[in-house]
């Protein structure tokens, strides 16, 4: 019977059934993994597109709160593991104690991350260009999925992920991430300090144009200050589409290994 219960979080633009590969291996392993989508998210690819204003104006907290009611009904905390801005939203059900450890898959920036690379610049152009995107949905076109995701992958193999897992995403918690440097209560803050909470580990792309290394390495290095278990790794030829194209298992071996190590 499967004992530990792992919540997966996807991210900006990627349908929570993507995961789909993951739970399966997952639950191999004895776990009892789950992939809720963001609020407003429906169940499948197709139904979120065409009803794209229903995850309009969601942002952090929002997202936060969402998934913290999911877990109260798991009946005991899970492992947390998230892409993107799900790596965000892992890091604060972490150190809310939430979770007990948490997996950040090259994680959307949180507050005190400084580096701003020309290439996560353009990969939030879509969004960020416009500031009326906040209170709306927006979607990637192909062209852009390519730049932000699938740059470390065939053109072929970037338009069919496209094809297959893309959705419309809220603006406004990438409007609340760039900015949260310059906000007193930022929702992407989250206490990087806190020595009692559980294992965490960071996962980089060393090809990322959404969230590139330096990125996620600056995150990783905020919690120096913490006793706790954090770690970081680097698969220094991926980039941001990792956890969901052809080369999806080694990340997910390499977490189940980590996951072992620390006895969870």
């Amino acid at each position: 019977m499967p004992t530990t219960p792992v919540v997966f979080i996807h991210g900006l633009w990627i349908h929570s059934s993507a995961w789909s590969p993951w739970i399966d291996l997952f639950g191999q392993h004895d776990y009892a993994a789950a992939a809720p989508g963001w609020p407003g998210d429906s169940d499948t690819v197709a139904a979120t597109r065409l009803n794209s204003a229903a995850v309009a104006d969601k942002g952090i907290d929002d997202i936060v709160s969402a998934y913290t009611a999911h877990i109260r009904q798991l009946g005991r905390p899970p492992i947390v593991i998230g892409h993107s801005f799900g790596g965000l939203i892992a890091q604060k059900l972490l150190a809310s104690k939430t979770a007990i450890a948490a997996v950040a898959i090259d994680p959307g920036q949180i507050k005190g991350v400084k580096p701003v690379p020309f290439a996560q610049v353009r990969s939030g152009l879509p969004v960020l260009g416009n500031p009326s995107n906040k209170r709306k949905s927006v979607s990637l076109t192909k062209k852009q999925f390519r730049y932000s995701f699938g740059n470390a992958i065939t053109q072929e193999e970037s338009d069919a992920l496209f094809d297959e897992w893309t959705i419309p995403g809220p603006g406004k918690p990438l409007f609340e991430a760039t900015a949260a440097n310059f906000s007193r209560k930022s929702p992407a803050a989250v206490d990087t300090r806190r020595g009692d909470r559980g294992p965490l580990l960071f996962i980089s792309g060393g090809k990322d144009h959404t969230v590139p290394e330096k990125v996620a390495k600056a995150a990783f290095d905020l919690y120096s200050e913490s006793p706790a278990v954090t770690n970081f790794k680097s698969f220094p030829d991926r980039g941001h589409s990792l956890v969901i194209d052809r080369g999806w298992r080694d990340i997910a071996d390499y977490t189940l290994g980590w996951l072992k190590k620390n006895n969870l």
